[in-house]
């Protein structure tokens, strides 16, 4: 298992662009750079420059920030791709090429014992120009095994630092990247990367499956966004690992996750799903009574994940027919009220009839909160002299 020293290769900057609405500026680029970089991603991989001019031009941009983090650019394995790939100045090239049949028939044409030849020659001519070098198939799922492992075999002899699995249709499922993510890395000393699409709503567990056979590095991009459904979204990855140990990601600045996804949403035109994982409004919300009073009395009863290690707060929901007297309760303190057990649960009582006519907002919970707290202080008062003022609500 590679959970306690995986590495995070954002691709927000190569798959995200290939999202339906993603047009990104070069400053754009840079800015999400610039943060990929604060929040601590040991890779960020960048769109071929030989896309166009401009992916050529942003390319070199990004490769001379001086970030902490190495860039990367992802290209075809052709011998004049990677001669511009590394004029760009970036840390690694990423190559790759199709292997399943269908990609050989109607992509590159090429045969098995082709592909083995064209990368040979790709990779010697890397080994010279100090960068690293991933060679990843491409429909890995849908390749035939031995032919894969005849690939890997060959490429790893050459010295390549990483060996890339993709499921570029979404069609795996974890059980499946398990054992062949097992097997490759029982057959090549080179790490292993797993790029997973989501097309089949698995990609982070097949990522999480990766990692638990040996994997090394996970690719991700903010959101998810990619072709198609998209891939492993890096707050999805980050959830899920934090779930087995939180230390496994301490070495990210986890409070930038919020400000991740709210820029790359603006810049896409998108909504931060309500249920995406640690940035969804909903993600850590309360709402069915006998949940919020467990998470009163200890949030882990309800939470696996702590919204504080994200720099977010809970939300205890109350205005619904659900709520429970505890977080009623709850709400009175924290507006600073001081009502005894009998009038939360009158107020519970009343909540529960509004709500079973028409939906609630907070301020009608506040509302009917207050009303109960002040026809107490109005008597209390009766015995003072006229001339002193009433406290104010909370």
């Amino acid at each position: 298992m590679s959970l306690e020293k995986f590495s995070i290769i954002d691709s927000t900057l190569r798959e995200g662009e290939q999202f339906v609405n993603a047009f990104f500026t070069t400053e754009q680029k840079i800015r999400i750079a610039t943060l990929l970089d604060a929040f601590g991603a040991e890779y960020i991989e960048l769109t071929t420059p030989c896309a166009s001019p401009q992916s050529e031009r942003d390319c070199a941009a990004i490769a001379k920030l001086g970030l902490k983090t190495k860039t990367l650019t992802h290209t075809r394995c052709h011998l004049d791709d990677v001669k511009i790939a590394v004029d760009t100045g970036v840390n690694g090239v990423d190559v790759v090429i199709g292997t399943s049949s269908k990609l050989r028939d109607f992509s590159h044409g090429k045969s098995i014992n082709q592909i083995i030849d064209l990368a040979g020659g790709v990779l010697e001519y890397l080994k010279k120009q100090n960068v690293e070098m991933r060679f990843s198939t491409e429909d890995t799922l849908r390749s035939d095994p031995e032919d894969l492992f005849r690939v890997y075999e060959a490429v790893d002899k050459i010295g390549v630092n990483r060996v890339g699995i993709a499921d570029t249709v979404g069609i795996g499922n974890p059980r499946q990247i398990f054992n062949l993510v097992s097997e490759l890395r029982r057959r090549v000393k080179a790490d292993i990367e797993f790029h997973g699409h989501n097309d089949t709503g698995c990609a982070i567990a097949n990522s999480f499956a990766a990692l638990e056979a040996g994997a090394t590095h996970i690719d991700t991009t903010i959101l998810g966004i990619g072709e198609r459904n998209g891939i492993t979204s890096l707050g999805g990855l980050v959830a899920r690992v934090y779930s087995i140990n939180p230390a496994y990601v301490a070495k990210y600045r986890l409070p930038l996750l919020m400000h991740l996804d709210q820029t790359v949403a603006q810049l896409v035109n998108v909504d931060i799903p309500f249920n995406n994982y640690i940035t969804g409004f909903s993600a850590f919300t309360h709402k069915a009574g006998i949940h919020t009073k467990a998470v009163l009395n200890n949030p882990e009863t309800y939470e696996v994940l702590k919204p504080e290690d994200f720099g977010l707060t809970r939300y205890i929901h109350i205005a619904h027919r659900l709520t429970g007297w505890n977080a009623i309760r709850y709400r009175a303190d924290q507006l600073g009220l001081e009502l005894t057990d009998d009038e939360i649960r009158k107020i519970t009582e009343e909540v529960k009839t509004m709500a079973d006519l028409h939906p609630l907002t907070l301020d009608e919970v506040d509302s009917l909160l207050h009303s109960m707290r002040n026809p107490r202080i109005e008597n209390e008062s009766d015995a003072q002299p006229e001339t002193e003022s009433l406290p104010e609500a909370a």
